[in-house]
C-alpha cells in the first residue's frame, strides 16, 4: 500500500502480491481504535453484534438502524483502515430496489467503505446493482448465518464435491457482479483454497484454513471475552474475561472494605 489511505479497489492488489489482509469485527469507536493502530486493514462491523452486544441467539432479528448506529461509532475511530458493514437479514433480500436504498442509507449515514451481504449466484444481480451505483459489496459464502435455520446448523459446508462445485461457482458469480472480496465461513480448507486460486478478488476466510488471501474473526472471541464459546477454528489471543473479572472483583472490594477512594483519588 502506498501511503495514502487504501480504497476497496485496493484488496485486489493485496491478492496479487501475497499480502494476507486481516480483518476483525468492531462494534464501537474506542476499540475501532485499537485495531487501526494495532495495523488491523478491515474493520467488519457484524450483525454478530446482535449476539455478541445485545444478547440474542442469532443474527436475523439485527436491524438496519442498529447496524448504522455501530457502524457510524467505528467509523469515527478509525482513519485509514476499512470499514465494512453486515446489511441485516431482509434488508436487501425482498428487492433490488430495497438493496440499493438500505445500501446507500448505510453509507450516507456511516461513511463507512462497503456493505456485506451473503448468499450466492442469486444475489448476483443485487451484487451488480449495488456496485453500479457506486456502493462496494463484499460478498459472504459457506455457512450464511442468516440462513442457519435452512443449513440445519454450523456445518460445514462444501465438504462433497457437489457441493464444492456449486460454491465455485457462486464465488464467480459474485465476482462477475463486481464484488470486492468475498468472505468464506466453516468451508473445507481445501475447497477453499481451489476458490481462492479461481479468484481474481480475495477472499477471507473464518474456519476455511489458510489458502484464503486473509482472515476474519469475531474481536470478542480473540480477545477471550465471549467464554465458552471454543469453536475448532478459533484461536484466543488473550483471555481477558478472567481479567476483567479479576479487576472489577478487586475494585468492588476496594469499595466495601473504605480502601477506596484514597486521599490519591480525592479532591480537596
Amino acid at each position: 500500500m502506498t501511503d495514502r489511505a487504501p480504497t476497496m479497489r485496493d484488496l485486489a492488489t493485496r491478492k496479487s502480491t501475497g499480502e494476507k489482509l486481516v480483518m476483525l469485527t468492531c462494534y464501537d469507536a474506542l476499540f475501532a481504535r485499537l485495531l487501526e493502530s494495532a495495523g488491523i486493514d478491515l474493520l467488519l462491523v457484524g450483525d454478530s453484534l446482535n449476539e455478541v452486544i445485545a444478547g440474542r441467539r442469532n443474527t436475523l432479528s439485527a436491524t438496519l438502524e442498529q447496524m448504522i448506529y455501530h457502524a457510524a461509532a467505528v467509523r469515527r475511530g478509525v482513519e485509514r483502515a476499512l470499514v465494512v458493514v453486515d446489511l441485516p437479514f431482509l434488508s436487501y433480500q425482498v428487492s433490488i430496489e430495497e438493496a440499493i436504498r438500505n445500501a446507500g442509507r448505510v453509507l450516507a449515514e456511516t461513511d463507512c467503505h462497503a456493505v456485506k451481504l451473503e448468499g450466492g449466484a442469486v444475489m448476483a444481480p443485487t451484487v451488480r446493482a449495488l456496485v453500479e451505483r457506486g456502493i462496494p459489496v463484499v460478498a459472504h459464502l459457506g455457512l450464511t448465518p442468516q440462513s442457519i435455520h435452512a443449513l440445519g446448523g454450523y456445518r460445514v459446508q462444501g465438504r462433497s464435491d457437489a457441493d464444492a462445485a456449486a460454491l465455485l461457482a457462486d464465488a464467480l458469480a459474485l465476482e462477475d457482479a463486481g464484488a470486492s472480496a468475498v468472505v468464506l465461513e466453516l468451508v473445507a480448507r481445501g475447497r477453499a483454497t481451489e476458490i481462492s486460486r479461481a479468484l481474481r478478488i480475495p477472499t477471507i476466510g473464518i474456519g476455511a484454513g489458510a489458502g484464503c488471501d486473509g482472515q476474519v474473526l469475531v474481536l470478542h472471541d480473540v480477545l477471550g471475552l465471549n467464554e465458552g464459546f471454543a469453536p475448532r477454528f478459533l484461536k484466543q489471543y488473550a483471555t481477558l474475561g478472567a481479567d476483567v473479572r479479576d479487576a472489577i472483583g478487586r475494585f468492588a472490594d476496594d469499595v466495601r472494605s473504605g480502601t477506596y477512594p484514597d486521599d490519591a483519588h480525592s479532591f480537596e
